[in-house]
């Protein structure tokens, strides 16, 4: 399937795919906490002082302290999973956040936006529940030239060019205050190839390997080294943003 086809499918037949996709992976994978990945400290960091907080469509990869924070996904076996560690969860799309306007202090939402067809009224939904001055921490892959079979694998509806993703984010009068190379995808693309292969056609052993190997690609993962305001973002594969969402946001 190649990047044209893939975004000629419409919103539900993605959402519907999406969805599939993420039950079964998180029926069968493991909890990783959020202490363990690279992130930890920027999160440290910011829910000093965020009480109200929102990850949206964490799966069982969540970056926010679960307790007491709320999340919203598509798959129930994942919010399952948050709900017992003591999560305030609730299942939905990132297009319409059930959620008043200016409820959270920090929001989360790595890895989403780049698998809605309404990639604007997404952004729009995060900025609007954000209080005027909180934090969005934002994750996407970059460049439509670098599109994979992995791009279609997990559901993605495009890759953005930089200029495109700050252009929407200012848009919804998202200010980029810092950010840094992000991304966990295997540079070969060998074993990426193998590893879609093992998912597809040997799921069950595949993801037993996944939950004991998980744990420690999480902790070799690279520490992220954060510039002021947008990175260049050319050679990057994905980029994180660390947002401020100012006054006036649209709605």
């Amino acid at each position: 399937m190649t990047a044209s086809t893939a975004r000629a499918r419409t919103d539900s037949e993605l959402l519907d795919a999406n969805r599939r996709f993420y039950d079964e992976m998180w029926t069968d994978a493991r909890l990783v906490e959020p202490e363990r990945f690279n992130t930890w400290p920027l999160v440290s960091e910011l829910v000093a002082g965020a009480s109200l907080r929102l990850e949206v469509a964490p799966g069982l990869r969540p970056r926010l302290p679960i307790a007491g924070t709320h999340f919203i996904d598509i798959s129930a076996p994942a919010l399952a999973t948050l709900r017992q560690r003591g999560g305030r969860v609730v299942i939905g799309p990132i297009s319409a956040l059930p959620f008043q306007d200016a409820t959270f202090d920090l929001v989360c939402a790595l890895d989403i936006v780049e698998h809605v067809d309404d990639d604007e009224r997404a952004l729009s939904e995060l900025a609007r529940v954000c209080m005027p001055g909180a934090t969005l921490l934002l994750s996407t892959p970059l460049h439509p030239s670098r599109w994979t079979p992995f791009d279609d694998f997990v559901g993605h509806r495009r890759r953005y060019e930089p200029d495109e993703l700050l252009a929407k984010l200012a848009a919804s009068r998202l200010t980029v205050e810092r950010s840094a190379i992000f991304g966990m995808r295997p540079r070969s693309s060998r074993l990426v190839d193998i590893g879609m292969w093992w998912l597809t056609h040997e799921r069950e052993r595949a993801m037993r390997w996944y939950n004991r190997l998980m744990p420690i690609i999480v902790r070799f993962g690279k520490k992220l080294v954060f510039a002021p305001g947008a990175i260049d973002m050319c050679d990057a594969d994905e980029v994180l943003l660390v947002c401020r969402r100012q006054p006036g946001a649209r709605t």
